[in-house]
């Protein structure tokens, strides 16, 4: 972050504008949701490797996110270490296991029931990639001294939104994770107290014999989603 003096405001020009006319943001909008739309979440992947630029590409794009007073407060770890991968795995299905075996509560796994979860992640030693989010509590001015970070989840989401659009865009699909609690990440990864780990993004290519869940398939309408107030 910045030295304390630096802050201040200081207006420039937009950098970047998009001059479209109506009938090309339509377009462009429509090409949009038509990709979007064609995301999918899987579990089952392929060990085909994925090149640590890709990866670190689509990061970028993450990091580009609007976040609360500019602070972007969140760190991604990408883990591609097969050793590492494995230790996650054997910590995830031990909170997966208490979940499943009742932690969860009955509403909440019986709600999973038709998108065929269990305890078993063995997509977590076979995907190339594991991203690792941690949202930052606060932050630190080069000289140390604290200072808080604002809209810390909105702005996470917003940013882990980003990254799994720029993942779909680079031909990659992923999976979000969240076993719960997920404290072992600090330890595992070495990160500090002030950053909370909010989910593992598991990333790489569908295997041959990939399926998702049918109910997956099915998205609530537009006029379930929209409200329009003219």
């Amino acid at each position: 972050m910045v030295a304390k003096e630096n802050i201040k405001y200081q207006a420039i020009p937009l950098p970047d504008r998009a001059d479209m006319s109506d009938d090309e943001m339509a377009t462009s909008a429509t090409a949009f949701y038509e990709n979007i739309a064609r995301r999918h979440s899987i579990r089952d992947f392929s060990d085909r490797p994925v090149p640590k630029e890709i990866i670190s590409e689509c990061i970028r794009a993450a990091g580009t996110a609007p976040s609360g007073a500019n602070h972007q407060p969140w760190h991604f770890v990408a883990i591609a270490d097969p050793e590492i991968k494995h230790e996650i795995r054997i910590a995830a299905e031990k909170e997966e296991e208490k979940f499943y075996a009742g932690g969860g509560g009955d509403e909440w796994i019986k709600a999973l029931e038709p998108i065929g979860t269990g305890a078993s992640k063995p997509h977590l030693d076979i995907a190339p990639w594991l991203v690792v989010i941690f949202a930052q509590r606060y932050g630190e001015f080069d000289d140390g001294t604290r200072y808080k970070n604002y809209y810390v989840p909105e702005s996470v989401g917003i940013a882990t939104g980003f990254l799994i659009a720029a993942l779909h865009k680079a031909g990659l699909s992923c999976l979000t994770h969240t076993p719960n609690p997920m404290r072992f990440l600090n330890k595992m990864l070495n990160r500090p107290e002030s950053e909370k780990a909010i989910m593992i993004l598991v990333v790489g290519h569908p295997s041959s014999d990939a399926t998702v869940p049918a109910v997956a398939k099915i998205k609530k309408s537009l006029d379930q989603i929209l409200t329009i107030c003219e």
